[in-house]
């Protein structure tokens, strides 16, 4: 079970952490959890740039090292790189000093503070050292479900169509799992949003609002 648009007292709750951007434009942010993949990843950065939209990447450490060239391929396109731990570790599930030992793994391959918990799962005494060492925890506004295989790529289209506001912070993964969802969905998204007017850009860890109500 998981919300496909995070609720504002959910934001509120956890209001040091990123849900969205103060946005008074339309500007849109894409985000790819779980690469980089040899396959799915750069048919996101080919449909990124046939679009010249530009997106966030939250890297697991060990993918980096398995697929370089994509990882290099991900900065050379002008995109953002992010922390997504070393081993996808699930932050309820691991221990306090596990869990960050393994987001400074991942940092030795991944140049960035921006940081998101796999799974969403991040215990608040993780978050509070993440936080002091000067990481920018990021969620999301909008969840497409694309992992999900019980989910129609249609209805993963629909879940970014309908719920997506101007500084939204948009979740895909470029997996293998999430491909057949994700590969559907993504260019339709870029595509159906464009033609609105809207742009997407790469989070920069500077135009960040904390989370709450919008």
């Amino acid at each position: 079970m998981y919300l496909v648009k995070t609720p504002r007292w959910l934001k509120s709750l956890f209001s040091n952490y990123m849900w969205h951007i103060s946005a008074t434009q339309k500007v849109l942010y894409l985000t790819f959890d779980d690469g980089p993949h040899p396959v799915a990843t750069p048919f996101v950065l080919d449909e990124l740039k046939k679009h010249e939209a530009k997106a966030t990447f939250f890297c697991i450490g060990k993918n980096v090292l398995e697929n370089d060239a994509v990882y290099q391929r991900i900065i050379a396109e002008g995109h953002t790189v992010a922390n997504h731990t070393n081993n996808h570790l699930n932050g309820w599930k691991t221990t306090d000093e596990i869990y960050v030992d393994n987001i400074y793994e991942a940092s030795k391959h991944i140049n960035s503070r921006l940081f998101r918990p796999p799974y969403g799962r991040i215990k608040k005494n993780q978050g509070r050292a993440l936080l002091a060492k000067g990481f920018k925890i990021v969620m999301w506004d909008v969840l497409s479900g694309d992992f999900d295989i019980n989910l129609s790529p249609q209805n993963c289209l629909n879940n970014v169509a309908g719920n997506s506001v101007p500084g939204s912070i948009i979740v895909f993964h470029d997996s293998e799992k999430a491909f057949k969802n994700m590969s559907y969905a993504l260019p339709r998204v870029l595509n159906f949003f464009i033609e609105k007017g809207f742009r997407f850009e790469a989070l920069n860890g500077l135009s960040f609002e904390k989370g709450g109500p919008e």
